[in-house]
């Protein structure tokens, strides 16, 4: 056993005779002396230290098996995987006028109809519930709140054929949230609730806007207060290169609302997508097209540190998998066509067929194991990318014509979340 190929290592400024080693394979973080560095390149490592280290993903049965191994990554995965996450999409109305909505304009208008639901309620059950399959059920718009009557009709079917495998949440803007309706929908399965704020008032006002003009920040702020012992609320936001300082001042006013980290889920932040090709928003100049912007690690850095000084928690770095990678896992539009992304919904040759005729569980289009190539496999990154993300390709480019590399935006901020969430005192000896 030999070093693996998917491990950095990091000056330890406290002990210079020791690095710190990260396995993206695993996302295991461990100090050891230099020496044990090299007797693991050289692989004579100590059986209990390469037992150790091997348990973790710092080492590999050699170069050609390692390659092999990572290959086969998403066959073994969707081989052993006992779960679907699902997205659907029950309208594409919405009250608010974002700039950056990924949907705008785009058909289908309007909203699903009852048939369609119970078509999407009944393939769920079939494919899944009745496999012992846990479903992870996304309801998203548009906004799903201007139709609880879709929510309820595809739960409550859900809910009594799955026997607890059946576990719903929602995508939703939060200005319709109150207790009532929520009160309704998390007797039937609804779980969480996602909202988003793009800042503090008067910046969140600004982005997420009612189709009026007036702002909607104080009605989201609102109705979370109105549900937030009844589900789980999850706080997102989508910032922008002028926007993203903005987001401490955010954070200290869900504190002094109450808003605390254990009243909470998860509280993170990404970056708004802008673009230059055909294929998203070139009008919304504002958003980031490539994930190597100059200015996005510096913003993903702070804005981790903002949110760790004040007790928020934040994801470690490890490996990632795209729902386009996982062939359980689909978005189901209002129209009923299928798609391995929502964000590609209404674009011109990403549906992979439709609740009435059937679909595929892979999507040559979205670049399906586009990350099998020399350079990919060859990247001491790959397992935190896996190609990256589909979407800003198409922003990008226009199309899903290659990888959305992120080997700078990752070699300038792995190192430093590395060092921020070690253990002190995790080591192994040679």
């Amino acid at each position: 056993m030999t070093l693996s190929r998917y491990v950095s290592s990091y000056p330890c400024s406290e002990s210079p005779d020791h690095v710190i080693l990260f396995s993206c394979r695993t996302g295991a973080v461990v100090r050891v002396s230099r020496s044990t560095l090299d007797a693991a390149r050289a692989g004579t490592l100590s059986p209990a230290a390469a037992e150790t280290l091997e348990k973790h993903g710092f080492l590999a049965p050699g170069p050609e098996a390692e390659r092999a191994e990572m290959l086969a990554w998403f066959d073994r995965i969707n081989a052993a995987r006992r779960r679907a996450g699902m997205v659907a999409v029950l309208t594409r109305r919405c009250n608010l006028a974002c700039p950056y909505c990924f949907e705008g304009g785009q058909a289908p208008e309007g909203d699903m109809s009852e048939e369609t639901a119970d078509l999407l309620a009944a393939m769920i059950e079939r494919e899944y519930l009745a496999k012992g399959w846990r479903v992870d059920m996304d309801f998203y718009g548009g906004e799903p709140l201007l139709r609880p009557d879709l929510i309820r009709r595809i739960a409550e079917p859900l809910r009594a054929a799955g026997g607890g495998l059946f576990h719903g949440n929602m995508v939703s803007n939060g200005t319709l949230l109150n207790r009532a309706v929520m009160t309704d929908l998390a007797a039937l399965g609804i779980e969480s609730v996602k909202v988003t704020l793009d800042g503090p008032p008067r910046v969140h006002d600004r982005y997420r806007p009612y189709g009026g003009g007036a702002g909607s920040f104080h009605d989201i702020l609102r109705g979370m207060g109105e549900v937030v012992d009844l589900v789980k609320i999850h706080v997102g936001g989508n910032f922008t290169r002028e926007t993203w300082r903005e987001y401490p001042a955010l954070l200290d006013l869900l504190l002094a609302e109450g808003f605390t980290p254990d009243r909470l889920g998860t509280v993170r932040f990404t970056p708004a997508v802008g673009g230059r090709g055909s294929g998203a928003l070139p009008h919304f100049a504002e958003g980031c097209a490539t994930c190597d912007e100059p200015w996005l690690a510096e913003a993903e850095l702070v804005l981790r540190e903002e949110l760790m000084k004040r007790g928020f928690g934040v994801p470690k770095p490890g490996p990632f998998s795209c729902m386009i990678e996982l062939e359980s896992d689909l978005a189901v539009d209002a129209d009923g066509r299928c798609y391995k992304c929502p964000a590609f919904m209404g674009h011109e040759g990403y549906a992979v067929g439709d609740l009435r005729a059937g679909f595929s569980p892979t999507a040559p289009s979205y670049g399906y194991n586009i990350w099998r190539r020399e350079e990919c496999l060859d990247c001491s990154w790959l397992p935190l990318c896996f190609g990256g993300c589909r979407f800003m390709k198409l922003v990008e480019t226009g199309a899903v014509t290659g990888v959305s590399c992120q080997r700078e935006y990752l070699a300038g901020t792995v190192e430093t979340m590395v060092r921020r969430g070690l253990a002190p005192g995790r080591s192994v000896q040679q």
